[in-house]
């Protein structure tokens, strides 16, 4: 049954969030940011209470005057503040609901969200407890009516035994004593509401707080426009305990129990909400299902971090990543913008729940999938737009003057880049830039320099049929031209160890490991090396004579180009076929070695699953893949 409830309320949520995606926006998606939404209406509540508390007289004689006086004197501001006040309140109760709801029947309360889940449930309570606890400080007939129905209810347990009642049989029972304890409850509880919220987002990554500045605005428009067409005012008079109260307009929001005190036996009543909260708190561990997995984490390795993740049971890949401390691309977190897609390169996952439009069937079917929706069903290897690693340096604005277009192959140019006088980039062997387009767009390049060579740039530039920056380059850059970029980015970096290394380019996936290699000859260091080099023909081995210098000069380092589409004209008698077959023909096991790959993701998505059926440990892993920018 309660699977079935869950996929009727997903149903209903993905349908109403598409909805909201067309009128709003994925970004401004009211549903995505339900969490977020809710810390800003307790903003708002605090601000607009503590300037109510300021002019409340915590008084049996004063509490409702001052109230009166406070909204009717001064109805510009105590007036707008206290319905405000009100308003916010209740739709804090509904965000939370939803937020809640939303979970459920998304089914992210198991595993390690437990805690999310349990400090949750306490917090709607307190939210509860604090609203009712409002409602009786005007001491208005509606005050009158929670107060007394609120304690006839305690007052069933049998540690009261009708203690409690006692107080409200004469009006002359209730002092000031007793308004000054609600007070300070309204503030201590709110205050312990507070602290719950902070508690509840601690185990979620990157959790946001602040939704964004037009909902914010909306928000307060809406709360305003209410707020003056049907303002909060104090029902029915002044409280008398000698008159029953017979009439009164109802906030469903909080008092939506309270009917049944009347209908129901109260022992009835404790009971659905002792027996309903300990259900809804037991929901992280009740067997709705059986999960035949095997092994609590996965191991997921991310293109270009140094390091695999762990990925728990049920645990989304991006707080994963982010759990890690990964820079992950993101915006809505719930599958609606399409932000956070990624390559699967390795490995099976669950897609999960999410919009169409945000992940297209055919995308889907050539591997990729959303990072806040998929789950792990085994170890991974995904590949993210090379722009979101996270970089190793502050990442800065540079302009870089053309110093000098070499045509090293028909389709493959080097560019030399000056920067400013005085002016330098400090980056990491390995590491890349993204050269800014007119129109924000970026394109990735890495530096083919080593780090100790600031005073230039090198970038190694292919041609791709309709790219729309390296056809610029091919056809219109000229020397003396500037190019704005970014950087520097990238965590395809060297690591220390004692472990021989073995390299693995394709393409132009030579520029990085030219750094990387360069730099390491400067710093002397002497770990065996050996470069294998995959290009389809002879001509696209645009370096060659400087890797064959390479493995003349220094005993440690080896080199091996392979040609996938050797031509006849090209008179080839070295290795033949895949780059990374080529490597594995010569270590058919890989233990105790490091690898490093870099090229297309094609590339590697062959050759890192191979590396890993080889023997190759998890944590010797380092990848870099090139995803072409989209054609226009």
């Amino acid at each position: 049954m309660i699977r079935s409830l869950q996929g009727a309320l997903q149903w209903l949520f993905m349908r109403v969030e598409a909805l909201f995606n067309k009128a709003f926006g994925d970004k401004l998606n009211p549903l995505y940011h339900l969490g977020a939404i809710s810390f800003f209406l307790f903003w708002l509540i605090a601000a607009s209470g503590l300037y109510l508390y300021a002019f409340f007289e915590t008084g049996v004689a004063d509490a409702y005057a001052s109230v009166e006086s406070l909204t009717h004197r001064q109805w510009f501001a105590g007036g707008i503040l206290r319905s405000m006040h009100r308003y916010a309140s209740d739709a804090f109760v509904l965000t939370m609901l939803l937020h809640m709801l939303r979970y459920f029947a998304f089914n992210r309360f198991r595993g390690f969200r437990w805690f999310s889940w349990l400090t949750g449930v306490a917090l709607i309570w307190l939210v509860y407890v604090t609203g009712i606890n409002g409602y009786m400080l005007p001491w208005d007939q509606m005050a009158q009516f929670v107060i007394v129905a609120t304690f006839e209810w305690i007052d069933w347990l049998p540690s009261f035994g009708g203690t409690l009642m006692r107080n409200f049989i004469y009006a002359s029972s209730v002092n000031d004593r007793f308004f000054s304890l609600l007070a300070f409850m309204h503030i201590g509880i709110s205050l312990l509401v507070l602290l719950v919220m902070w508690i509840h987002v601690q185990r979620v990554p990157k959790a946001s707080t602040t939704p964004p500045q037009p909902i914010v605005v909306s928000l307060l428009l809406t709360l305003l426009v209410l707020s003056l067409a049907k303002p909060a005012l104090s029902q029915g008079g002044a409280a008398d305990l000698g008159v029953a109260v017979t009439h009164l307009q109802f906030d469903w929001f909080y008092l939506s129990l309270f009917p049944l005190f009347y209908l129901w036996p109260l022992g009835q009543i404790w009971a659905l909400m002792l027996g309903g909260s300990s259900l809804i708190a037991a929901l992280p561990w009740l067997p709705l299902h059986l999960d035949k997995r095997k092994h609590a984490d996965f191991q997921m390795v991310i293109v270009g971090e140094p390091t695999p993740v762990s990925v728990r049971l049920g645990e989304t890949l991006l707080d994963a990543g982010l759990r890690h401390g990964i820079a992950l691309p993101y915006e809505c977190r719930n599958g609606g913008c399409g932000v956070c897609v990624c390559s699967v390169v390795h490995g099976q996952v669950d897609h999960g729940p999410y919009q169409r439009s945000a992940l297209p069937d055919p995308m889907r079917e050539q591997g990729k999938t959303l990072m806040c929706c998929a789950t792990a069903l085994s170890d991974l290897e995904i590949a993210v737009e090379r722009s979101t690693i996270t970089p190793l340096h502050p990442v800065k604005h540079y302009a870089g003057r053309v110093e000098h277009i070499d045509r090293l192959s028909p389709d493959l140019v080097r560019l030399t880049l000056s920067l400013p006088e005085g002016v330098k980039i400090d980056f990491a062997a390995g590491q890349y830039i993204n050269v800014l387009l007119e129109d924000g767009q970026r394109r990735a390049f890495s530096f083919a320099n080593p780090p100790h060579e600031k005073e230039h740039i090198e970038l190694h530039v292919r041609w791709i049929p309709h790219g729309r920056f390296t056809t610029y380059v091919f056809t219109e850059l000229r020397v003396g031209d500037t190019l704005q970029f970014e950087g520097p980015l990238g965590s395809f970096v060297l690591h220390e160890s004692t472990r021989p290394i073995l390299f693995v380019a394709g393409a132009t996936g030579f520029a990085p490991i030219k750094s990387i290699v360069e730099d390491a000859f400067h710093r002397d260091i002497k770990r065996q090396m050996w470069l294998y080099w995959g290009v389809r023909t002879r001509r696209e081995l645009y370096l060659l004579d400087l890797a064959q210098q390479w493995a003349r000069e220094h005993s440690n380092f080896h080199f091996v180009p392979v040609l996938s589409e050797a031509m006849p004209q090209d008179m080839w008698s070295g290795r033949k076929g895949m780059v990374h077959e080529a490597m594995l023909q010569d270590f058919p096991s890989l233990q105790g070695h490091e690898v490093y790959v870099c090229g297309s993701v094609k590339m590697v998505e062959s050759a890192i699953p191979a590396f890993f059926a080889h023997g190759l440990d998890g944590d010797a892993c380092f990848s870099d893949a090139f995803l072409p920018a989209p054609p226009p």
